[in-house]
């Protein structure tokens, strides 16, 4: 991949990560160019997105403020981490789920 199409696809690799709507708003956008970098991204903030909801369901039943603050630590660090990359101009997967969300959701900007 050369440094334009990465060049191209950063903004929108960013709001693929602010939240659920941003990641549909990215992946609408990227339909007409089909910029890989950015379908990367999309497909990684998706994955977490879709993760945050289903883990985020299991942790509210706890009431345990122990346990919220750690959930909500843990997808900060990587959303963070998903942010930095797309800013950067990095493909770096979501450790450990990342290969597992690019498979997953393979069909997205294809």
């Amino acid at each position: 991949m050369n440094q334009n199409t990465i060049d191209e696809g950063k903004t929108l690799g960013f709001v693929a990560y602010l939240t659920l709507l941003g990641t549909l708003i990215a992946f609408f956008m990227n339909q007409e160019k089909k910029n890989p970098f950015t379908s990367f991204h999309i497909r990684q903030a998706l994955g977490l997105g879709l993760l945050y909801i289903i883990i985020g369901f299991v942790v509210s039943s706890l009431d345990s403020m122990m346990v919220s603050m750690s959930f909500w630590i843990f997808f900060s660090v990587l959303y963070l981490y998903g942010i930095f990359g797309a800013l950067t101009g990095k493909m770096n997967k979501i450790p450990m789920l990342g290969d597992f969300f690019q498979k997953t959701f393979k069909n997205i900007g294809e």
